[in-house]
Order: C-alpha cells, then sequence, then structure tokens
C-alpha cells in the first residue's frame, strides 16, 4: 500500500522560505513521476511541480520557475520542494502525488495521493 508522509508546511511571511518533505512508501517499482500539487481556497488542484524518480527529469509550473526547487533522495524514498521568495499566491495546500503509468504531472494521471500540508504566505 503506497502511503505519503508530508511535512514542512506552516505559516511564512512573503519573501520566505519553507521546504516540504514527502516520504513515500510502499512503491513496487522505482518507475514513477512523484510531485506536488497545491490547491487554494475555492480553486481547483494544479501541478505545481514533478520529478522522475528514475532519471530525474523535473516539470515545475510557470508561476513557481526560479523560485521553486523539486529534488529527490531515492536512499529515502524522499522528494523535496524548495520554495523560495514565496508570495502570499502561493498559500494553498499542498499535496504530495504519485503518477505509475507515466511522467504527467496531471492531476487526473495521478494514482496515489498524500493528505496535504498548509502553506500560509502572510504577513
Amino acid at each position: 500500500q503506497v502511503q505519503f508522509v508530508e511535512s514542512g508546511g506552516g505559516l511564512v511571511q512573503p519573501g520566505g522560505s519553507l521546504r516540504l518533505s514527502c516520504a513515500a512508501s510502499g512503491f513496487t517499482r522505482d518507475d514513477y513521476t512523484i510531485g506536488w500539487f497545491r490547491q487554494a481556497p475555492g480553486k481547483g488542484r494544479e501541478g505545481v511541480s514533478c520529478i522522475s524518480r528514475r532519471d530525474g527529469s523535473t516539470f515545475y509550473r510557470d508561476s513557481v520557475k526560479g523560485r521553486f526547487t523539486i529534488s529527490r533522495d531515492n536512499a529515502k524514498n524522499t522528494v523535496y520542494l524548495q520554495m523560495n521568495s514565496l508570495k502570499p499566491d502561493d498559500t494553498a495546500v499542498y499535496y504530495c502525488a504519485a503518477n505509475t503509468k507515466g511522467r504527467n504531472c496531471l492531476y487526473w494521471a495521478m494514482d496515489y495521493w498524500g493528505k496535504g500540508t498548509l502553506v500560509t504566505v502572510s504577513s
């Protein structure tokens, strides 16, 4: 059974930084795409960034390019999202998710979801 343990959310001032972690377990294969989605109040869930566990190729949505960095530690089965220069628009619940069938970082393509961690950017 695939499970995620997400951590690192919290309250931060605009311009600040946070690092999210997602420790995964239960995968029976090592070729999958894993990443982060977010959902702000009253909005749909959107892909933020994903990474291939096998070759490290990455995807970022345009609004976070240059500010967020995704990385993985395969030995720990953990993926990280370093978020810098945070803006109030980044406020959302951030979910870890995985796609075991391909490389798409899209809501409909993800097979497994974490419970989410709240990120609030406010002064």
